[in-house]
């Protein structure tokens, strides 16, 4: 553990008990259920986006929720070092879909002002308003919005109010579960540029989870590849762009659209996601990845370090720099 250490993962597993049949009971199995996180480690530093990405299903939001507290992982340890005050730091999450995420019995000030009444941050009924109307006019809305109901916003307005309760508990943790996924294309780049902005300012130390690579590029420091439950690639984003080193990380790349390089073609992912509750034995990728040898289906890769401080689950040290390496595979394959 090193100062700069803010989260730490340790081998954390989460697994889901599926209804097991009379015979499996008689036979006393205790293996039947899902694993929706599988012995992964990861460590976040102070000030930094960590972002985690992955096919919906991979365990991304589970992993999010154990890192909350609102799960409790079945096996491995999820640490804070105690911060200045010798506590557990201030967590605050901000969940996907802003329409059940918001009372529609409470005004604005109602949803905004509880976490600083829970946490204590002000007293009195004039510091908390105040406290309110700063922070509706911090994330883009105006202070008369408070006396309002969630129902008369649109869900880019609803999110602004998600992000404004999530700081009125003066956060020095945030999660943030694929914040606008469920938003209109139209408003998500003004929900990504204030969430820039606040990250900028308030010098935030962050989860951010997204199935959209190219979200994530402009919004995280450094990015963990998830693939039913497990980590497969971790690297900064800056490397993780210019030189993949898991397939999986690679064929994620060449399936998002990018603005930059609209003129190139897109390549979807070959194949459906296995059945998490029965995964792919050996390496959990094989089934879809075009490299994949006898190795790969009957032994579970290693992990490996990177030159600049990241890792891969593979067992073959492949360039994967180049986006045209999968069709001139594929065409062998075919």
């Amino acid at each position: 553990m090193s100062a700069s250490d803010f989260l730490i993962l340790n081998h954390v597993s989460k697994v889901y008990r599926r209804n097991q049949s009379l015979l499996e009971r008689l036979k006393k199995n205790e293996t039947g259920g899902t694993k929706a996180v599988s012995d992964v480690s990861l460590t976040v530093h102070h000030g930094e986006t960590m972002g985690l990405v992955g096919e919906s299903g991979c365990g991304k939001s589970t992993l999010a929720r154990l890192v909350s507290g609102l799960m409790a992982p079945t096996s491995g340890e999820i640490s804070f070092p105690p911060n200045a005050a010798g506590n557990k730091p201030r967590l605050q999450m901000i969940f996907q879909d802003p329409y059940s995420s918001l009372n529609g019995r409470w005004t604005i000030e109602d949803i905004i002002a509880e976490p600083i009444r829970v946490h204590k941050l002000r007293t009195g009924r004039t510091a908390i308003r105040a406290r309110v109307d700063e922070l509706l006019i911090q994330v883009g809305l105006s202070a008369a919005d408070a006396e309002k109901y969630p129902q008369e916003f649109s869900g880019g307005q609803r999110q602004r109010i998600c992000i404004a309760r999530a700081l009125a508990g003066e956060p020095e943790f945030l999660i943030l579960d694929e914040p606008t996924s469920a938003l209109d294309v139209s408003v998500q780049a003004q929900i990504l540029n204030l969430l820039r902005d606040l990250q900028k300012n308030l010098h935030l130390t962050s989860l951010f989870i997204t199935h959209n690579l190219s979200v994530v590029r402009i919004m995280a420091d450094r990015i963990g590849v998830m693939y039913l439950g497990e980590l497969v690639e971790e690297a900064t984003a800056e490397e993780l762009f210019r030189k993949p080193r898991h397939p999986y990380t690679r064929l994620l790349i060449d399936a998002a659209p990018d603005m930059d390089t609209s003129d190139r073609s897109l390549h979807p992912i070959a194949g459906e996601l296995p059945n998490p509750a029965f995964p792919p034995s050996g390496c959990r990728f094989h089934t879809r990845c075009p490299f994949a040898q006898d190795i790969c289906r009957n032994t579970v890769p290693p992990q490996k370090a990177t030159e600049a401080s990241g890792m891969f689950r593979c067992h073959f040290d492949l360039d994967l720099s180049n986006a045209t390496v999968f069709p001139a595979v594929n065409a062998r394959t075919a």
